[in-house]
């Protein structure tokens, strides 16, 4: 006799893998600063110049101890829409590198920020894997790319201006 908790006779069902697992997106970049890694380390982490990269912030505030796994970045964001980030670090290893967890308008993010020493300074590469691929009709991985990028490139201005004493 066959128990009743066990699995149905015949082959199992099919399962569209469409519905399974959205859509995963990873966008890169990569800069390069006159800073070595310890002076970019220092500025990355100064979340008080963060305005100075990008203009779509307008709060940004630690819950738990800064940089630590485990800690909370919130940050309110004003464009492309309104939003508040919840960023989880989940590893921190200053000043190499930290990666987070990113949720903020019903998607989640992984992204690494890595600092590099290479001749003369420092690279700067980051990636990030982003859940689904569109956002209000607009390609996620065109918006994020352009962000990071902008984001990116003005960080690594401050970090040249400081190596350089300006």
């Amino acid at each position: 006799m066959k128990h009743p908790s066990g699995p149905a006779p015949g082959p199992p069902p099919i399962v569209s893998p469409i519905n399974l697992k959205p859509e995963i997106v990873r966008v890169e970049c990569n800069r390069y600063t006159k800073a070595d890694c310890g002076m970019a380390w220092r500025i990355f982490s100064d979340i008080s110049r963060w305005r100075r990269f990008s203009d779509a912030y307008r709060n940004i505030e630690w819950r738990g101890e800064p940089w630590t796994p485990g800690s909370r970045l919130r940050i309110d964001i004003v464009k492309p829409v309104e939003a508040t980030q919840d960023r989880v670090i989940t590893m921190c290893t200053p000043p190499r590198g930290v990666a987070w967890i990113n949720h903020v308008l019903g998607f989640s993010m992984e992204q690494w920020v890595l600092f590099d020493p290479v001749d003369g300074g420092t690279r700067v590469s980051t990636w990030l894997e982003i859940t689904g691929s569109d956002f209000h009709g607009r390609d996620v991985r065109e918006l994020v790319a352009r962000i990071m990028e902008d984001w990116f490139s003005n960080f690594c201005a401050e970090c040249d201006q400081v190596a350089e004493g300006r």
